[in-house]
């Protein structure tokens, strides 16, 4: 045999349980649906619910492991299980969105429901994933995933639309990541992030291909983030799609993105940050100022979040060009876990106003929701005003940590010019509020939230999470910063023995 031998790999199960976990459950709703009426299809994604709630728990088992799997192809370290973790929320929240929308927009059950486990399969495959090739399996299996949900409403000429343009830009995306993986790997000799970074670090900071090899990548991944001037996709993608497709994208693709974004470029390239910090200062600053200056004109609801997406990715990316301060990774994992919940939240009442197949999609159709129904109203206006970040909730705090571990890199002016942003965006999301408190309009014909019990717990979940990571940040902060700690401290470690 070669000098690669089977018994130089890890067969580690553990790591990689709660990935069968998702991928069992989705094969079984796929065996299972057949025999399902599609009205009955709310049963499928009780099954999706508990293949996510198992997942959970084999993830939280799997916490404090850190280990490598399958030749280090996967790692389970406390970065990954935080990212798997939010995301299974995400997930959860999404299946519980969908039991009653997918039942009024007539989805079909089994094809729909097995692809956000899929979907979600991809998603922890990038966050767990400790070469390039897995991350890029990871990326595939989600993005396909995703482009079929898109266009999922068949009736709906957006729908078609939105799936077609995001399926033609993701590919052409694929192509220079792709692209970029093979030149790293011909500069290194290698697809393992732990040796890349040696590599890195013994010197080969400066070599062209390495450099060129990393700057397709960053493309590929300003792709997926929606960063300026990669973001042409988001805004259709989001409005066509099916609304709880369209928070899932919000989240858990984002969630994704970075996770593999920050492993490879904050965990194991740290030591040439400053070779690419430049190019994240441009690219944080076109997108905040593009995402929130497009989100003011915006007359729909599922666009003005999708810019607003995009800004709050441009947020994110200053924290990667703050890549020199310790804080710098803590704060970025603590800002998407506020977002997630905030932004699911969001979406959750978005839902709540669709019935019947009939889009209110548009923000004049949340006029006089304050006197229908206060406690809707109520609810988004806390998610917008965290959005916006209005102390003391989670958006707020976050921003609060990111800014500041900008600030303590030296960048002054990149933290001016995202508080002004910041200071643009309460605009737009102040518009949502004064149209459900103070604009005089139609009652708001909804179903009875209490009649949705799953999109109740939805709305219910975001606005916990909203409120309890702003109000005690100190364990959130905490488990945030662990969790960075722990992959940068196995890559540390990777690195010190690659040298050896």
């Amino acid at each position: 045999m070669n000098q690669f031998t089977l018994a130089a790999v890890n067969f580690a199960w553990l790591p990689i349980l709660p990935l069968i976990a998702v991928a069992v459950g989705a094969m079984v709703i796929m065996l299972v649906g057949p025999s399902v009426d599609d009205e009955d299809s709310a049963g499928l994604g009780l099954i999706a619910l508990m293949t996510v709630l198992a997942a959970f728990v084999l993830t939280l088992l799997t916490l404090g492991e850190n280990s490598p799997a399958f030749g280090g192809a996967l790692v389970a370290d406390d970065y990954s299980g935080f990212f798997e973790i939010v995301i299974l929320i995400a997930t959860a929240v999404t299946i519980g969105m969908s039991l009653d929308y997918a039942a009024d927009e007539g989805l079909a059950g089994a094809e729909y429901y097995a692809l956000i486990l899929f979907a979600a399969l991809g998603m922890m495959l990038m966050a767990a994933a400790g070469d390039l090739i897995i991350i890029f399996l990871g990326l595939e299996t989600m993005s396909i995933a995703v482009y079929a949900l898109v266009g999922f409403l068949r009736r709906d000429p957006r729908s078609s639309e939105a799936a077609l343009k995001y399926f033609l830009l993701g590919a052409f995306s694929t192509g220079f990541l792709l692209y970029g993986i093979a030149l790293v790997y011909g500069a290194t000799g290698t697809i393992q992030l732990g040796p890349v970074g040696a590599a890195v670090a013994a010197g080969m900071a400066s070599n062209p291909l390495l450099l060129l090899g990393l700057g397709l990548m960053l493309i590929g991944f300003g792709f997926k983030v929606a960063a300026v001037p990669f973001h042409m996709w988001t805004p259709d993608a989001y409005e066509g799609a099916p609304t709880p497709v369209t928070a899932f994208m919000a989240v858990g693709v984002k969630l994704a993105a970075f996770a593999g974004f920050l492993r490879i470029f904050l965990v194991h390239l740290g030591p040439i940050s400053a070779q690419w910090s430049d190019v994240l200062w441009v690219l944080a600053v076109l997108t905040m100022t593009v995402g929130n200056l497009i989100a003011l004109v915006q007359s729909n609801i599922k666009r003005m979040l999708a810019y607003s997406a995009i800004a709050h990715a441009g947020y994110v990316i200053l924290g990667m060009a703050a890549a020199s301060s310790h804080q710098a990774g803590g704060a970025i994992l603590y800002y998407l876990l506020g977002y997630s919940f905030t932004t699911l939240g969001a979406f959750a009442v978005v839902i709540a106003l669709e019935r019947h197949g009939e889009a209110r999609d548009r923000i004049s159709d949340f006029r006089g929701l304050a006197r229908a129904h206060p406690g809707l109203a109520a609810a988004m206006a806390l998610f917008m005003l965290s959005l916006a970040g209005v102390p003391p909730l989670a958006g707020f705090v976050g921003k609060f940590y990111l800014f500041s571990a900008a600030l303590n890199a030296g960048l002054v002016w990149l933290v001016i010019i995202a508080a002004l942003n910041s200071a643009i965006s309460v605009y737009y999301y102040t518009v949502v509020i004064v149209e459900m408190y103070a604009r005089e309009g139609n009652e708001v014909d909804v179903k009875r939230i209490s009649a949705r019990p799953a999109l109740l717990l939805s709305i219910a979940a975001g606005l916990a999470g909203t409120i309890l990571i702003g109000l005690f940040p100190q364990s959130y902060m905490g488990a945030s910063a662990d969790a960075y700690a722990s992959a940068v401290g196995r890559s540390a470690l990777k690195t010190t023995a690659s040298l050896r």
